[in-house]
């Protein structure tokens, strides 16, 4: 019996010191890859609105987390093999784990994965109005996993992060809305152009609207010929979100004056041709008018 004390001792003085300074090294490490993770991501949010700071504190804690799981798992391989304990039938037992385990949660990981670089590079933020994974909304949660929308309807949409190929941001930075003013052939063009521009500046004099519009309209021009009219593009700025709400009060506006001044918004319509035979005459064409009795 004293002779197992004995030999536990000599391995205690012999490895102790080495297990205490692979602990005190872990830890070492642990706080120095937080430390590294909270600078890189807080100078990334430097300057920016407080929703990139949130996401930046997010990056942060989840880089520093799987760094520090990483340390602690090579550190505990360290201990053992520095305790004399096989570690090859447990690395490979580990390898076995892994493996099945990333079978059973690759779409998880792809969540992760993907939901972590839409979060660094800033594609969707909380408020935004998004087009993704074929559902459109306002975003209301970005997370590693899911991005929760709601439409305009009110339903809401779990998005899984994995599944977003494409991400078509309508409200980033600013917003933009094409006009597209059709008018019968008859109207002269460039007195409707004048009218957009009076329209347009009535609206940015206007104190509920003023603030909304960062820029005057852009008149793109006559943009192409449909068939029962001509179609005058025109795009406006305005701040993220607001670009439907100007646009509707434009339309209203500008029905308002076109009916004023007489400018025709043409309507769908078809002439019928009734064809010609040899002798240049035209079949008949037979109508009744049916009225239901009073």
């Amino acid at each position: 019996m004293s002779e197992y004390w004995e030999s536990a001792k000599i391995a205690l003085i012999e490895h102790g010191w080495r297990v205490v300074l692979i602990i005190i090294m872990m830890f070492a490490a642990i706080k120095i890859a937080k430390w590294l993770c909270d600078r890189f991501f807080h100078l990334q949010a430097k300057g920016k609105d407080e929703e990139f700071q949130k996401r930046a504190d997010t990056l942060s804690s989840v880089t520093s987390s799987f760094v520090g799981i990483v340390v602690v798992l090579l550190a505990g391989v360290m201990i053992l093999a520095e305790l004399g304990i096989p570690i090859a039938p447990i690395i490979t037992a580990a390898g076995v784990v892994g493996i099945a385990a990333g079978f059973g949660g690759q779409y998880i990981i792809r969540d992760v994965i993907t939901g972590f670089f839409i979060l660094y590079d800033n594609q969707i933020r909380v408020g935004d109005v998004v087009d993704i994974a074929g559902k459109g909304g306002l975003v209301e949660k970005v997370g590693l996993r899911l991005t929760t929308l709601r439409d305009l309807s009110g339903n809401v949409h779990y998005v899984r992060n994995g599944e977003i190929n494409v991400v078509t941001n309508m409200t980033m930075e600013y917003s933009r809305y094409v006009f597209d003013i059709g008018v019968a052939y008859r109207e002269n063009v460039d007195e409707v152009i004048e009218i957009v521009k009076e329209i347009d500046r009535e609206l940015r004099d206007d104190p509920m609207f003023s603030e909304d519009i960062l820029e005057p309209i852009e008149i793109l021009g006559l943009d192409k010929f449909g068939d029962s009219a001509v179609i005058i593009k025109a795009r406006t700025k305005t701040k993220p979100i607001k670009q439907w709400s100007v646009a509707r009060e434009f339309n209203r506006r500008l029905k308002i004056t076109f009916d004023e001044k007489d400018i025709e918004i043409p309507f769908p319509h078809t002439t019928l041709y009734m064809g010609r035979d040899k002798g240049g005459g035209a079949a008949p064409v037979h109508l009744a008018i049916e009225k239901e009795p009073a």
